[in-house]
């Protein structure tokens, strides 16, 4: 059982991400920093979540005494391709009616930070989508917010509800933040000896 020792920034403005700390009941407290999110381009998928994750968490490696700072960033592949952050409705269009009927994966990068050590791993979920119609799709952009997710869409949507088959994987990782692997990196609190 994880018994908090220390205060957790989380250094995120992702609603999302802070719902799922107050559902761990953990106590935390924002803070953010602007932090540039470019990656090389070799990277692979998983690499890249976590390359930025790490960058983020970087930037807090002074806040870092005597905290734990938590960072993550995820990212939707498919096809090989990565389907950041729609710029726009039309953008957001085009990315959904990419993954209707077809599946994709998740990648959710997270790293620790905390007097100067750091603590990073990632979770990888596989998303199956139904087909949607370009109605639905229309319906999704104008009432909800998808230009703040990855891949144009949040699982825990009306989108979700409708448009998921499966998913083989972690729930959570889809929304951000993988709580059951982090649980575990918070108990297992070695790599801070």
């Amino acid at each position: 059982m994880y018994q908090q020792r220390l205060p957790i920034i989380l250094a995120s403005k992702s609603p999302r991400r802070q719902e799922l700390l107050s559902a761990m009941n953990l106590d935390f407290k924002v803070v953010l920093k602007e932090v540039d999110e470019s990656y090389p381009d070799q990277l692979l998928p998983a690499e890249i979540a976590v390359y930025i994750a790490e960058k983020k968490a970087k930037a807090f490696d002074e806040d870092s005494k005597g905290s734990i700072i938590v960072t993550a960033d995820t990212i939707v592949a498919y096809n090989g391709e990565i389907l950041g952050k729609p710029e726009d409705a039309h953008h957001a269009t085009e990315m959904l009616t990419k993954l209707s009927g077809t599946n994709h994966q998740v990648y959710t990068g997270v790293s620790l930070i905390c007097n100067g050590k750091m603590r990073s791993f990632y979770d990888t979920t596989e998303v199956f989508f139904n087909t949607l119609s370009q109605e639905q799709i229309s319906y999704y952009i104008k009432n909800y917010n998808p230009m703040d997710k990855a891949g144009a869409y949040g699982i825990q949507d009306w989108i979700g509800l409708i448009a998921v088959e499966k998913i083989i994987g972690s729930y959570t990782n889809v929304m951000g933040l993988p709580t059951e692997k982090l649980y575990k990196v918070l108990a297992d609190n070695t790599w801070l000896l």
